[in-house]
């Protein structure tokens, strides 16, 4: 079985957001990782693996100076070669220009299942995989905490409000992972060596058959602003009755909460 895993580079969930300006936020000195959602994917890729054997494929976005670390990443953890899509016209790339050109990216190779993270923590969309899926013209499936594959079909256990669903799908499919699909293994010191050595290939728009037009955004970032400042407690003095009331006045009046 081969199996293609979308992968993004994020910042570490403990870094401090610094804005340049109002559109842009700063990277420098910001270490960034694997999206942690990409982690069971990549780890959910190398069970079926073992299970079925096959090759892994892991694809993403961006310049192979930022993003190569996080691919050598899954191809230390087992993943077989990566694939890259960098090019300049994907400067201030949206959900839509991911899509088109990591869709792109995904046809020019052999698969019979596509993995990604539910979502990826920094924007938080959760589109992509569905758009990639809605491109290649094949079925997906989101919030995956279980996946079982059976020939040319996968039974999948997914995550719904107030339970679970069982779905099937005939393959290829589109799957996305949710934390509790499994426990992403760390990447072993002879995988890290190893991983030094595996195929990592760049591919440029031209070499999609893609023109900066193909990938044009539709969406352009307006403003970026930071939350505001948590407010201190405030205490409310006097018996409990009368704590009790102010209370519900400062909910009512200041909160508008109730």
């Amino acid at each position: 079985m081969n199996i293609v895993v979308l992968v993004k580079q994020v910042f570490d969930t403990e870094a401090k957001i610094v804005l340049s300006g109002n559109t842009q936020i700063n990277a420098d000195g910001v270490t960034q990782i694997m999206n942690p959602y990409d982690e069971n994917a990549v780890e959910e890729a190398l069970l079926l693996k073992e299970r079925l054997g096959g090759e892994i494929i892991v694809v993403s976005m961006g310049t192979q100076k930022t993003v190569e670390p996080t691919l050598r990443t899954a191809l230390a953890m087992g993943a077989d070669r990566a694939v890259l899509v960098d090019d300049p016209a994907l400067e201030g790339a949206d959900q839509y220009t991911a899509a088109q050109a990591l869709a792109k990216a995904i046809s020019t190779q052999n698969y019979d299942l596509i993995l990604s993270g539910k979502v990826a923590i920094d924007d938080q969309s959760s589109q992509v995989p569905a758009r990639v899926a809605e491109i290649l013209g094949i079925p997906h499936v989101n919030v995956a905490t279980k996946i079982d594959v059976q020939g040319d079909k996968a039974i999948v256990t997914r995550e719904i409000d107030g339970g679970i669903e069982i779905i099937e799908t005939p393959l290829p499919a589109v799957i996305t992972a949710q934390k509790s699909l499994n426990d992403p293994r760390y990447p072993s010191v002879p995988g890290i060596m190893k991983a030094k050595k595996k195929e990592l290939k760049a591919l440029s728009l031209a070499d999609l058959s893609l023109s900066a037009e193909d990938v044009a955004a539709k969406m352009t970032v307006l403003e970026y602003s930071l939350p505001p400042g948590r407010q201190a407690g405030r205490l409310i003095p006097g018996d409990p009755a009368q704590a009790a009331a102010e209370l519900a006045s400062l909910l009512h009046s200041e909160a508008k909460i109730i």
